[in-house]
């Protein structure tokens, strides 16, 4: 059975205990990496996944919180020997800016690295990014401050669908992208541009008709976050949690 686990669950400022926002989908034939947080490389490690088993990644946006641990992540990968080629999926706006990244690097001087393949998607509802095991994952552009994209992940052996609204505001392609999912994983960052409130995520959710809503993205710290299921309570009535580093999500 396919899962997600949640590698980091924090808003641009993490701690201790909260990374931010990035998680894995376990497809059965590989794993996907789905953003990359401060460093990639020992949560895999805390969860138990070598990197070499990950065989693509989708980067949603180029924000620092989303894309920041990907220059090392790489280079670890290239240090421990890998050989086989990467796929990198994601908007061209945030693609352009990570060749721009690496070259800053020099990478195409490191001797001996692996290929890396980047995939450039389209700016439209529903594009099919990979099909890869049991699953097929989907992107549609959400309302952020820079071109961003959601996904949806839908399992072939058991039905299950995942979606993930990543950073938004309210808008209809999230609600079109979790369309009858069993899960949403919607940000809680709060009310601002490119954002969303927890009551917000929940109006998603219950105009999606998902039957759970996970809260992700959230401020940390010092916040009260207990607080932010009770706000999303107002909205949607189904089950509602909060996203935690490591909790793992089947489907």
């Amino acid at each position: 059975m396919p899962e997600i686990i949640i590698l980091g669950s924090a808003a641009a400022i993490p701690d201790l205990e909260h990374d931010n926002s990035h998680m894995i989908i376990q497809t059965g034939d590989g794993t996907v990496l789905i953003d990359c947080g401060t460093a990639p490389m020992l949560r895999l490690e805390r969860v138990g996944i070598p990197l070499g088993d990950i065989t693509d990644i989708i980067l949603t946006h180029f924000h620092p919180d989303h894309i920041s641990g990907l220059p090392l992540l790489l280079m670890s990968m290239w240090l421990e020997g890998r050989r086989d080629a990467l796929r990198i999926f994601g908007l061209h706006h945030c693609l352009k800016r990570v060749e721009d990244l690496m070259g800053f690097y020099q990478w195409g001087d490191w001797p001996g690295f692996f290929p890396v393949a980047f995939h450039r998607l389209p700016e439209n509802e529903r594009v099919r990014v990979l099909e890869q095991g049991e699953v097929t994952i989907y992107s549609s552009p959400v309302c952020h401050v820079i071109p961003t994209i959601g996904l949806r992940v839908e399992a072939k052996s058991t039905g299950g669908v995942i979606a993930y609204s990543c950073d938004t505001e309210p808008c209809q392609a999230v609600t079109n992208l979790a369309q009858g999912a069993g899960v949403l994983i919607h940000e809680a960052t709060g009310e601002s541009v490119g954002h969303s409130s927890a009551a917000q995520a929940g109006a998603a959710a219950r105009d999606a008709g998902v039957e759970s809503l996970i809260l992700i993205h959230y401020p940390v710290g010092d916040s009260d976050v207990a607080k932010l299921v009770e706000e999303a309570r107002g909205t949607f009535s189904r089950d509602i949690r909060l996203a935690e580093d490591f909790m793992k999500i089947e489907f």
